[in-house]
């Protein structure tokens, strides 16, 4: 499947008329407000304090700390990059390990005693370039997003699954190979996970962080109990065994952690494994009906969005005193186009589905959604950075809207740090640096390599992975 490269769509009938086409709604402004009156740069206060503006640093998988859980220098220049972005509320940074089994890849960073003080300098350093920069953190509100990587643990070779998970699944465990019951976590497993989780929480205190973001999106460990209904006893069934663990993991924090504020990032929805179909396009493997391990959609299909569970999680949210919420949707893993819409998969992946601007839309309408019937929360919206030029006129309407509290941005901010500095400014945004989505950031680090923006970003442009990654994608093309 083709669609007009969103870059041809220079005007705002061209955008409008292609919006229309595709039958979606997606609020834009046709013309950006001036320096100064954008909602994009207005404050928003908290009981905690003011953060600055209504950009938002996403966290992303790193793929070039130290083996023994530490930051490289290249993870030292990412957050660097992300103290320069502009943007106020950084959340997380990028997702860390909180114990060794626990990590995606054997780079991922872990936070414990050993690697505690590395951590904590991350944080001063990105605070650092910040403060160099916009003369002031007072507004900057820093926290770090604690994960569990569950069924897609990779922990000791980039190549291998050392699975660990809540319920075997009918569809992913023959996908990923799992063919028996030794990796499913027992009661007590779960509840020793539970207790690390608030042990890196306090070591995530000592390191100055203001929040912990517990991670519960993209089919990692806290996403997948939202899904097991099949499981029995505690963990399992009802939603309120289902949400036990985040439940466990926010108590355990507000009793040893007094003062550190919790953030959860949640896939607010999840649909159907889709793969490769024989044009190469994505298509929903198929399942038997119902499908109910989508949490977030219908229980017939698993393939259109359903809130109402979702909003029943804010709504416990919201009695537990947990203000800040990320949302996002799917896996990268088997539907990578519901979280990261794109022109270009990765080279394991499968060609979109659907016009990359329909997973946008569904992104931001389900965050509105929820917005609307939870106006306590403060949301973080995700999905925008595919809309590359006509990103700040989506987002402009958004949060003048309440659709959002804050623009997420992950992938924009690897091609171009500046670039909320650069739209709350008012100055001309840098084409050649806009995110096109190419997806080399995903591919890299799924063949081992880094993860970087090898394509606009001349530091990773001139590095000899380059090479190697042009190499790799010109043999799957070939295969």
């Amino acid at each position: 499947m083709s669609f007009p490269r969103l870059a041809t769509l220079k005007t705002a009938d061209a955008f409008r008329a292609r919006i229309a086409a595709l039958g979606i709604e997606l609020p834009f402004d046709e013309t950006l407000a001036t320096a100064g009156h954008s909602p994009l740069g207005r404050p928003f206060p908290r009981t905690t304090g003011t953060v600055g503006n209504r950009f938002a640093i996403l966290p992303m998988e790193g793929w070039d700390g130290d083996t023994d859980g530490r930051p490289s220098d290249l993870t030292r220049r990412r957050w660097r990059h992300f103290g320069i972005s502009g943007a106020k509320l950084i959340w997380g940074g990028e997702a860390v390990a909180m114990r060794h089994d626990g990590r995606a890849n054997p780079n991922q960073l872990l936070l414990n005693e050993t690697t505690l003080a590395d951590i904590a300098s991350l944080r001063e350093e990105l605070v650092a370039a910040h403060q160099e920069r916009f003369c002031r953190t007072d507004d900057l509100l820093v926290g770090l997003q604690l994960t569990h990587s569950g069924r897609f643990s990779r922990p000791n070779d980039h190549r291998r699954l050392e699975p660990r998970i809540v319920y075997r699944h009918p569809y992913l465990d023959s996908r990923f190979g799992i063919s028996d019951d030794r990796p499913v976590l027992s009661d007590s497993e779960i509840a020793e996970i539970a207790d690390d989780f608030v042990r890196a929480a306090r070591l995530a205190q000592r390191a100055g962080f203001a929040f912990v973001d517990l991670k519960h999106c993209h089919s990692y460990l806290g996403h997948e109990f939202l899904s097991a209904v099949d499981r029995p006893g505690r963990y399992g069934g009802s939603l309120e065994n289902r949400t036990r663990f985040l439940r466990d993991i926010i108590a355990g924090i507000r009793s040893e952690a007094p003062g550190l504020e919790i953030g959860v990032r949640v896939s607010a929805f999840d649909f159907r494994p889709f793969e490769p179909g024989p044009d190469g396009a994505g298509v929903p493997v198929a399942a038997r009906q119902p499908y109910r391990y989508a949490f977030g959609a219908d229980a017939a299909t698993g393939l259109t969005v359903d809130l109402r569970e979702t909003s029943e999680l804010f709504t416990l949210l919201e009695r537990l005193g947990i203000e800040l919420v990320c949302t996002s949707g799917g896996s990268p893993y088997y539907n990578p186009h519901l979280l990261r819409p794109a022109a270009f998969p990765p080279s394991d992946g499968y060609q979109p589905p659907e016009d990359p601007l329909v997973g946008v839309a569904r992104q931001i309408a389900a965050t509105a959604w929820l917005k609307a019937r939870h106006p306590r929360l403060t949301l973080i919206g995700s999905g925008y950075s595919y809309l590359q030029e006509w990103l700040p006129h989506v987002a402009e309407r958004v949060v003048r809207e309440c659709g959002a509290d804050f623009i997420g941005i992950g992938r924009m901010v690897l091609s171009y740090p500046e670039f909320p500095a650069d739209v709350l400014s008012g100055r001309p945004l840098l084409r050649k640096r806009l995110c096109r989505t190419f997806s080399d950031c995903t591919t890299a680090p799924r063949n081992g390599l880094l993860s970087g923006c090898f394509p606009l970003d001349p530091f990773y442009r001139d590095r000899p992975e380059r090479t190697q990654l042009v190499e790799i994608k010109r043999k799957r093309l070939r295969s």
